[in-house]
């Protein structure tokens, strides 16, 4: 007779209770803003540049309301994961695009297709390597969020000071969800409201400063 052995089980990690709810609340409000937004830009130009830019954040935050607030299957979870993962380098390149078409000179719009090219060879990245370290793909973020440093004084050129100093503010506002995420800390309530909502509270701040910078552009260049 054998003596059975005991299986410890690991407990899943408590989701805060407030998970996803930014997101979901954002994401009709993302989609009126993005469609007020593209339809008052009287070029063509601005139009595709901001309707760009409004459909990346509607995939941003919808997909993220339904992965964060659901309770998936171990596949179901991987695919949400990529597509969410996917979503941050889409938002990145969507914001580039009215920022970049309508205040940049034409021999300096290569950064649009620099930012582009990174965007699709991150989301290869999260793809395939879904279970990469945080401290790998969050700084990926980051620089990518900031190659705009360069592009600064032609903003404000062809933008005013407003404009960048709007794009400034809302690259620190994601700069500083990003350290958040990666660093998972504050954590002021693990039940409740913990560092990932601190990260998504940081995401809509950025998102809603970038917005009225990129109307800014979009109304000014019409």
């Amino acid at each position: 007779m054998t003596a059975s052995v005991p299986t410890l089980s690991v407990p899943e990690p408590v989701k805060p209770r407030l998970r996803g709810w930014l997101h979901l609340g954002m994401f009709p409000a993302a989609l009126i803003a993005g469609l007020v937004l593209t339809a008052l830009a009287d070029s063509t130009r601005g139009r595709i540049a901001c309707g760009i830019y409004a459909l990346t954040a509607c995939l941003l935050f919808g997909v993220s309301a339904l992965y964060h607030r659901g309770n998936w299957s171990p596949r179901a979870d991987r695919v949400l994961r990529r597509l969410d993962h996917s979503n941050i380098f889409l938002i990145i390149a969507g914001t580039y695009t009215p920022l970049t078409l309508l205040l940049l000179p034409g021999s300096k719009q290569w950064l649009l297709w620099g930012i582009w090219a990174a965007a699709l060879a991150g989301i290869a990245f999260r793809v395939f390597w879904v279970g990469a370290p945080r401290w790998l793909y969050t700084p990926c973020y980051i620089a990518m969020g900031w190659a705009a440093v360069f592009f600064l004084p032609d903003f404000m050129r062809t933008g005013g000071i407003a404009v960048l100093v709007l794009v400034v503010v809302g690259g620190l506002l994601y700069s500083a969800g990003g350290v958040v995420y990666g660093i998972k800390k504050p954590n002021p309530s693990p039940r409740w409201f913990g560092f990932h909502e601190v990260f998504h509270s940081l995401t809509l701040a950025a998102f809603i400063v970038h917005y009225v910078g990129i109307s800014l552009v979009a109304y000014q260049h019409a």
